[in-house]
């Protein structure tokens, strides 16, 4: 017991999906007062050049990375400054923009007002959080007919400063959502290349999962796996609700019932409940319901009827016989190609998903 508490520790902390942070961006370079001191040229008038601008902090999204865990250890990011303007009218050189990279999904917010200030959701996608300093003008931008040595100059700006909250959002077309030992993982691992973590004990699965399904004709899709759900949930019970964000981006959710569970009916309603306790956005998204583990079923017995009218979709499967697998599998990618096609306004192919 005490290694599985100390095993459960490690991996959660390994995973990390929101983080606070602090950024500042460069503050721009001086202009400079300075004056020509050439041979021959007594008078040779003002010659400070401006100040540089401070580099920007830009947020990237970078598909190598898949947790927020190196901001766990470091809170403050700062820009490179500007470098002072020179004589001889030399500007000063610009700082270097400090690039910060997170992994697709991540929504990042202002820490202090609560205001979304973007999201990172493709590959190579950036946005400047914070922008740089502008440069202070050198004395010789201030030379007029009236005043040919002006002793005028200005200082660069201060670079923007914002505590910006990071929280990713795995990016899934199928969220798989169950009690636990509801048979999700083993799903999972039956139908793709992901390898979590499968025990007879509740709670085997303590981060998500990603897996990627591989249909004939080149079809893919991705499913996500998130620990268990149990009631109250959306208050913070269990690990489910610290992983619910994960779902809100899915196109469609596989809601997964165990048959040996005491009262499916109830267990169903049960789950239907947490996630709209949760977000409004999980109680819209479309789901079927998955009936597992139907190896337990005696020989020629059928499945419990459960009353689902909201669901597109009812299915019975064994992940262990693979009974029912292609044809749940057929309709979770027809019915998120569907809400994809809505989503872009572009028409349902015919054949995709019938409601």
């Amino acid at each position: 017991m005490i290694r599985m508490v100390a095993h459960q520790r490690e991996v959660r902390e390994m995973f990390i999906d929101r983080a606070t942070i602090e950024v500042v961006a460069g503050t721009g370079g001086s202009g400079a007062d300075a004056f020509r001191r050439e041979t021959g040229v007594p008078r040779g008038g003002p010659s400070g050049g401006d100040g540089g601008k401070g580099g920007d902090v830009i947020l990237e999204a970078d598909p190598q990375l898949a947790t927020l865990l190196d901001f766990s250890y470091k809170r403050l990011y700062r820009a490179e400054r500007g470098r002072h303007g020179e004589g001889s009218n030399r500007t000063g050189r610009s700082g270097e923009d400090l690039i910060l990279r997170l992994p697709p999904g991540t929504v990042v917010t202002d820490a202090d007002s609560g205001e979304v200030l973007g999201e990172l959701m493709e590959p190579g996608e950036r946005f400047v959080v914070a922008r740089g300093g502008r440069g202070g003008r050198g004395n010789a931008r201030f030379a007029t007919a009236t005043n040919q040595a002006p002793r005028r100059w200005e200082p660069g700006e201060e670079g923007e400063e914002r505590r910006i909250k990071l929280e990713l959002k795995l990016i899934a077309d199928v969220g798989l959502v169950g009690e636990p030992n509801a048979g999700k993982s083993t799903f999972l691992s039956s139908v793709t290349a992901a390898q979590p973590k499968v025990a007879d004990y509740p709670f085997t699965t303590l981060t998500p999962n990603l897996g990627v399904v591989q249909l004939s004709d080149h079809r893919t899709f991705v499913v996500a796996d998130i620990p268990g759900i149990i009631e109250g949930a959306h208050e913070g019970k269990g690990l489910g609700h610290q992983f619910l964000q994960h779902i809100e981006r899915t196109r469609t959710l596989a809601v997964m019932v165990p048959l040996d569970a005491l009262d499916p009916q109830a267990e169903y309603e049960l789950l239907r409940s947490e996630l709209a306790a949760y977000s409004e956005t999980l109680a819209l998204t479309p789901h079927c319901l998955v009936l597992t583990k139907s190896d337990l079923l005696p020989p020629g017995e059928a499945p419990p009827a459960i009353d689902a009218p909201d669901a597109w979709g009812v299915y019975t499967i064994s992940s262990v016989a693979r009974h029912g697998l292609a044809e749940l599998l057929e309709g979770l990618w027809k019915r998120s190609r569907a809400v994809a096609a809505a989503e872009s306004g572009a028409d349902t192919e015919e054949g995709w998903w019938t409601p």
